[in-house]
């Protein structure tokens, strides 16, 4: 792993819990982590309860759009988080892989969205301290 470690976070549409996931490290990590994020069948949108319920928390990922999971990122990054994508994300030997099973938000309301919302944070908190990265908020 570099100085500054890539974490790449992977659901099937990356519209929302990965998308959630990126938006909180970016928020806690700051510019000390490289984030990145993609699905295997990217959606045409972030999930609009996914970016509400991030907003209650302070944190804006309105400008993010769904990625199409390329295998170059994949190879490029130094940690994976699948979130339900199954057979479709690609392994890769010497990278470290996390599965984080986590209810799917889509068409959920608010308050479901949003104990998957905090659920992320804690895992997130929890990956800073085993990478030796500080929170910065």
């Amino acid at each position: 792993m570099s100085d500054k470690p890539s974490v790449l976070f992977v659901c099937v549409h990356n519209a929302g819990r990965s998308q959630m996931a990126a938006g909180w490290l970016r928020h806690l990590a700051g510019d000390r982590i490289e984030v990145r994020s993609a699905g295997s069948e990217p959606a045409d949108q972030i999930n609009p309860v996914a970016v509400e319920a991030m907003r209650e928390v302070g944190i804006d990922i309105t400008a993010e759009q769904p990625k199409k999971l390329e295998y170059a990122t994949a190879q490029d990054s130094d940690v994976i988080i699948t979130m339900g994508c199954g057979d479709a994300c690609p392994v890769f030997p010497g990278k470290r892989y996390e599965d984080w099973k986590l209810d799917d938000p889509a068409g959920q309301d608010l308050a479901t969205v949003g104990r998957v919302r905090d659920e992320i944070e804690r895992r997130i908190r929890a990956l800073l301290g085993e990478l030796d990265v500080p929170v910065t908020t």
